[in-house]
């Protein structure tokens, strides 16, 4: 394995960790609902709202432009472009605030499908760096180092607010510069390998009518891809059930058990570390029984998850609310976080070592297209059996059916096997 290609490569996630955490997951969340919005209860609609529009407009384009990648061999190029895409607006940021909800939400739009777009570019990047044998144990360091990436960035928002509590807005000019200097290094000295002869004289448009005719043949051909159709679904699946669990993971914190911001911040620490061990212990796990068992492994372990979870769910359960310990919430958190970070990683070689090289991006695509479906799907399943049932218990016993399933389908894909 190419050690230095793969900690270039790395340094790409280490960077855009910092989006991740101070904008989606941390800061702007908070500050949009709270400061822009004025704590209004439209605050989390107009949220939600900004985050399923960039994640639809994010998974409609992903397919079309990985299949004009993988025709003009333009990862880096594009990835370059939608990295640039989420900088700016992250950037400009800065000049938010109360009452400029428009600005701020059009701002996370562009930023938000920047960032979630250029992931597939990212990912499918895996081949050039390293050989088919060596991608579990990239694809494991990549998140290995992400993570560490998440909690250099907590350490930044920490130590800006500990010194200005209410510059909140220049925490977004920070997040930005440390996601270019960090993704600078991918775009300077790592090289594209070329799978297809390059095109002459070939107008934008003429690429953008090539990427739909591509994924629309694709999409109508999709039983030549038997073994990448199967482990989609799958993926689909058990994906589902995993983003499922970390999006009610802080509402059951912050609600029922009653955490405050500290308290929810050393929570997010606490998985993100176990997430960033979780990685690196499977990528020999990975090795040594195969990416495939050792997904159905992690998969295995997170419905032993969902059982724990389902003891403490409400005062029907065998044990009841009150007597629940946060340090044990914790302790399953960390868990969790565990195997978090495996399955991600395990689950980014395997897509990297079904595909072939010459339709890698656009399949990364709908990989892509996969993920940010289920964490739309997943939620509101979770919320309509909970509403239908009147029983949160029963709602988390669904999620535990999304990881059996996933086992199930999974079970059909041939990890030596590779479409032509």
């Amino acid at each position: 394995m190419n050690k230095s290609k793969v900690f270039i490569w790395s340094l790409f996630d280490f960077g855009n960790s910092s989006y991740a955490v101070i904008i989606v997951a941390f800061v702007f969340a908070v500050y949009f609902t709270d400061i822009i919005c004025n704590k209004e209860p439209v605050g989390d609609f107009y949220w939600s709202l900004g985050i399923i529009i960039s994640m639809i407009i994010s998974a409609a384009i992903n397919p079309i432009g990985g299949a004009i990648a993988d025709k003009t061999s333009s990862k880096k190029s594009f990835l370059l472009f939608f990295t640039l895409i989420c900088i700016f607006p992250t950037a400009l940021m800065y000049f938010t605030g109360p009452g400029k909800v428009a600005l701020a939400l059009i701002l996370f739009i562009i930023s938000n499908i920047g960032f979630q777009s250029g992931l597939t570019f990212y990912d499918a990047l895996i081949s050039d760096v390293t050989e088919e044998k060596y991608y579990n144990k990239a694809s494991g360091i990549g998140y290995a180092v992400g993570y560490v990436g998440s909690l250099v960035s907590l350490l930044l928002v920490f130590a800006v607010l500990s010194y200005q509590p209410d510059n909140y807005n220049l925490l977004f000019i920070i997040c930005a510069i440390f996601f270019a200097i960090f993704s600078l290094p991918l775009f300077l000295f790592l090289n594209e390998k070329r799978t297809q002869p390059r095109i002459e004289n070939y107008k934008f448009s003429e690429y953008v009518i090539y990427g739909f005719k591509k994924v629309i043949n694709t999409l109508k051909n999709i039983n030549e891809y038997r073994n990448l159709k199967n482990y989609l679904f799958a993926y689909f699946l058990y994906i589902d059930a995993v983003n499922t669990i970390i999006f009610f993971s802080g509402i059951f914190a912050r609600k029922t058990l009653n955490l405050n911001y500290v308290e929810l911040a050393i929570f997010f620490v606490v998985v993100q570390i176990t997430a960033l061990i979780g990685s690196l212990i499977f990528i020999r796990i990975g090795d040594r029984y195969g990416i495939k068992k050792s997904i159905v492994i992690t998969l295995l372990f997170w419905t032993v998850i969902v059982f724990i979870i389902f003891f403490f769910v409400d005062e029907n359960s065998f044990v009841s609310i009150a007597s629940v310990n946060i340090h044990l919430f914790f302790f399953i958190g960390g868990f969790a976080g565990t195997f978090l970070g495996a399955t991600q990683s395990l689950s980014r070689a395997l897509m990297a070592k079904l595909t072939p090289e010459i339709i890698k991006t656009e399949f990364f695509g709908f990989y892509s297209l996969f993920e940010k479906t289920s964490t739309l799907i997943g939620p509101i399943t979770f919320g309509l059996v909970s509403y239908l049932t009147e029983s949160q218990n029963i709602a988390t016993l669904s999620v535990a059916t999304f990881f059996v399933l996933g086992i199930i389908v999974l079970s059909k894909v041939d990890e030596k096997a590779k479409e032509k």
